[in-house]
């Protein structure tokens, strides 16, 4: 089910005005992609979701955002690629992007969302926390075509 559109303006007076959010199309993959290299050493540029996998905010015809739930099972999705231009940043686009996430996941009936982030204050504020407060997500990052990790001392 795909959610209606959805406009950030409202009750946050100058707060967002303007910005149109809505499911990505397939003419919007090149303007997702030139976002997400904008931030190369925050995001992952390779792999990215599939487009339908993705929510876009647009400001006067221009791409300024994106998110995307990555659903991995019928209880588990990933919210990730999010991205908003850095002049439109501080005005609730990113936190309304999450929640057309949030509820494309309640509407498929997954039980669990998790963010990879280093925003945690961010992600907390929108009710995201620690595993049961205990466990943390660790990495192993392999070195291309050595298959010996880049923590490996040997």
């Amino acid at each position: 089910m795909t959610p209606k559109r959805t406009s950030a303006t409202g009750s946050g007076g100058k707060r967002g005005r303007g910005i149109e959010i809505r499911a990505a199309r397939k003419e919007d993959t090149a303007a997702i992609g030139g976002l997400i290299r904008l931030f190369p050493q925050q995001l992952v540029q390779r792999n990215l979701p599939r487009v339908p996998s993705f929510f876009v905010a647009y400001a006067g015809g221009e791409l300024v955002g994106c998110c995307a739930l990555q659903v991995y099972s019928k209880r588990l999705a990933e919210v990730r690629s999010l991205a908003v231009h850095p002049d439109f940043q501080d005005r609730g686009i990113a936190s309304r992007l999450v929640e057309c996430c949030t509820r494309r996941a309640s509407e498929r009936g997954i039980r669990e969302l998790f963010a990879v982030t280093s925003q945690t204050s961010f992600f907390g504020r929108l009710g995201f926390a620690t595993f049961r407060r205990e466990k943390t997500a660790m990495f192993l990052e392999l070195r291309p075509g050595s298959g010996v990790s880049q923590g490996d001392r040997r």
